[in-house]
């Protein structure tokens, strides 16, 4: 068992190796991704070598930045508290890894006596233990000193209207993101914490199978203007509840009243707030409830809008703008609007323009993600891939846990043909949203494209799963049901694959994207290139140049490149694209 990994950025190879040339010769047992099986999958390998490790030895560089492996690495290793950090170029290292010692090894060409060098291999014995080797002593350690590992569950919605659920798990991801400012706490991330809202929840398996000591519930009713919340902090050892409180407020103390339960679960941790994060967790983009309650109502439609259908992203824009009218200067509500807008411009050729809300938004927040998404659309939609990723990569150093974020920066490689460089960016987005059928479809075709089949099917039974869902919750969801029949054909589901393209087509025949996500079923597992042909002809007449990116680079279409019948439909969408005026 390899005692020590190495996490690095492919740019760095050289540098990776010597970090594990001279670890070994220090005497420690060396791992890096240079030596994986050719026989098992690569995440399979890494995630296994990374649970194994004592010490996992960061190489922070502007590559490494932006690469989701490196982040993911780091992310685990910093919850084992196994985390070790050296910057090879002067980077440093990202929100929340920054809080953590990072040697300067920006210089080091190999000399063992370098002192930032000393501090790496004095972290790692320390990590592995005292007798397995030899460690220079140091003034700094660099490793990671565990902390303490909590969860907030989802608070219950206790309002008596389902549809004020949205203002209850606002209150939830709230919390999380303040107590997620405190660098004594290691959160949970909401999308594992919001895998048990409405389960029977057993608080000490959590705490078995998460390594959490604490785990955070409550409740919210909300009505007449008025807002209730009962909250309680449990250890989840001896299953006691440490503290609980209710709170009665008016709905315009709600801010206050978030500052006030995020520090008494500190306090009863007994746990210190560091002055800079008293300050981070009482910053608030809006002192005005009405418009949080409206950004919130927006944020909820974005996750759980049906991916192809319009309508809810107007509903967004039109709530986002209410919001704004309230409040000129929220940032979350304009980059929001921004982020639904350019889906609206890029994917459905409506008559709008993002830029305003999102030059806004990141003249009053420089780091908005959804800003910098909106913009990152805008640019990949023109081809301007660099441009476009310059955007994701600000996004990601300030946000690397953003669903939004993820997403786009998948849909962007991807429309270069990088498949591989897709596959993180999806595995995450498809992480924090788990009702996100469309990622999981998306990551669907990057492991076929692959030739990844243990993923394929891995993956083609969360897309049938949570498209199922989409269903149940909603029949007429002809997305979901489109991205669901490639799925279910990849499983053998053949015959079912076909009723779902039946139905989606019954329902709403004049949906140009289900139209596309049918005709990539039949083209792929169901083999079926004559129908195909014919449900796209429509499509073909109607798409723009961001369009035409994506059937360029989605392998679901290769099947049908060579038929003279899509060359044609392809070659006439492209001239019409260079020529808006005739269309």
């Amino acid at each position: 068992m390899s005692q020590v990994f190495i996490s690095y950025a492919r740019s760095t190879e050289a540098i990776a190796k010597a970090v594990g040339e001279e670890l070994r010769s220090t005497g420690f047992e060396v791992w890096r991704d240079d030596e994986l099986p050719a026989h098992r999958s690569y995440s399979e390998v890494i995630e296994e070598r990374l649970a194994q490790a004592k010490a996992v030895v960061v190489l922070w560089s502007n590559e490494a930045l932006r690469s989701q492996w490196v982040r993911a690495e780091a992310d685990a290793a910093r919850e084992a508290g196994t985390l070790v950090q050296m910057s090879v170029d002067g980077t440093k290292p990202p929100i929340p890894f920054n809080q953590i010692q990072c040697a300067d090894l920006a210089d080091w060409t190999g000399d063992s006596e370098h002192r930032g060098w000393q501090k790496i291999v004095d972290s790692v014995g320390s990590l592995i233990g005292a007798g397995e080797a030899e460690a220079p002593n140091s003034e700094e350690p660099v490793a990671a000193t565990p902390a303490k590992r909590i969860m907030v569950l989802p608070f219950q919605n206790m309002s008596g209207d389902s549809e004020q659920e949205y203002f209850s798990d606002g209150i939830s991801e709230d919390i999380i993101t303040d107590l997620s400012k405190v660098s004594a706490l290691n959160v949970v991330a909401r999308n594992q914490a919001f895998s048990y809202k409405n389960k029977d929840v057993d608080i000490a398996a959590i705490g078995r199978d998460l390594g959490v000591s604490h785990v955070v519930e409550g409740s919210v009713r909300k009505a007449e203007g008025r807002v209730r919340i009962t909250a309680q902090l449990i250890d989840t050892d001896a299953c006691n509840q440490v503290w609980a409180e209710r709170y009665d407020r008016e709905l315009k103390d709600i801010f206050a009243l978030q500052d006030e339960i995020s520090k008494a679960i500190v306090a009863a941790l007994r746990l210190k707030l560091l002055p800079q994060e008293k300050k981070a967790i009482e910053q608030r983009q809006t002192t005005d409830s009405d418009a949080y309650n409206l950004y919130l109502k927006a944020r909820q439609l974005w996750i759980t809008g049906n991916e192809g259908d319009y309508r809810p992203l107007e509903l967004v824009v039109r709530i986002c703008r209410q919001a704004t009218a309230i409040d000129p200067q929220y940032a979350k509500a304009l980059g929001l609007m921004a982020l639904a807008q350019a889906r609206l411009l890029i994917t459905y050729d409506h008559d709008v323009d993002p830029l305003p809300a999102a030059d806004k938004a990141l003249a009053l927040d420089p780091d908005n993600p959804e800003a910098h998404c909106a913009k990152a659309l805008l640019l990949g939609s023109q081809g301007e891939h660099e441009e476009a990723m310059a955007q994701i990569n600000d996004a990601l150093a300030v946000d690397p846990e953003s669903f939004e974020v993820n997403k786009v920066a998948a849909r962007i490689v991807f429309q270069q043909g990088k498949m591989e460089e897709a596959v993180p960016y999806y595995e995450k987005s498809m992480e924090l949203v788990e009702s996100d059928y469309h990622g999981a479809g998306m990551l669907h075709t990057c492991y076929s494209a692959l030739g990844d089949e243990t993923n394929v099917m891995r993956v083609a039974r969360i897309t049938v799963d949570r498209c199922t869902a989409a269903v149940d919750k909603d029949p007429g969801n002809v997305s979901a049901l489109a991205i669901g029949a490639g799925s279910l054909a990849s499983l053998g589901a053949r015959e079912q694959a076909r009723q779902w393209i039946d139905r989606a087509m019954l329902l709403d025949p004049d949906n140009m994207i289900m139209r596309y996500n049918l005709a990539c079923s039949l083209a792929t597992d169901l083999a079926d290139n004559e129908r195909a042909i014919e449900l796209l002809g429509p499509f073909f007449a109607k798409i723009g140049p961001a369009h035409i990116l994506h059937v360029e680079a989605d392998p679901d279409v290769d099947s049908l490149r060579d038929d003279p019948r899509f060359q044609k439909m392809m070659s006439e969408a492209k001239a019409r694209a260079e020529r808006p005026e005739a269309s």
